[in-house]
């Protein structure tokens, strides 16, 4: 029924934005049509948490190793935030250039297998 998902970050600077998705994490991608890149993302989780409000949504990164990843972005010039500690997992934020903060962390909750395609 389900075959993927796709999720979308709103920018001031798109295409700045786009450049660090696919030149700096390297992931992969299409162009859908002038210049419009899609990108692949590795496997996805998705989790529903209590709160007062519908319609709330996060999108977070996950990464094996959260000190090499923000030692990898330093390298890059990509500013990340501290590594907060919440307990499920170790958490950071890496600013795009675009402007805007996008969370990465390593987790530490129990991790479903992925679904087959």
């Amino acid at each position: 029924m389900i075959s993927g998902a796709h999720t979308i970050i709103y920018s001031t600077n798109p295409d700045a934005d786009r450049a660090f998705l696919r030149d700096v994490l390297k992931l992969t991608n299409v162009d859908a049509g002038d210049g419009w890149l899609i990108f692949g993302l590795p496997p996805a989780e998705v989790a529903v948490h209590p709160s007062n409000k519908n319609d709330l949504h996060e999108f977070y990164l996950i990464c094996d190793d959260v000190e090499a990843l923000i030692a990898e972005m330093e390298t890059q010039s990509i500013a990340c935030g501290p590594v907060q500690d919440e307990g499920w997992g170790l958490l950071t934020q890496i600013t795009l250039p675009g402007g805007g903060h996008l969370g990465v962390y390593q987790p530490r909750h129990a991790r479903p297998e992925p679904m087959g395609g």
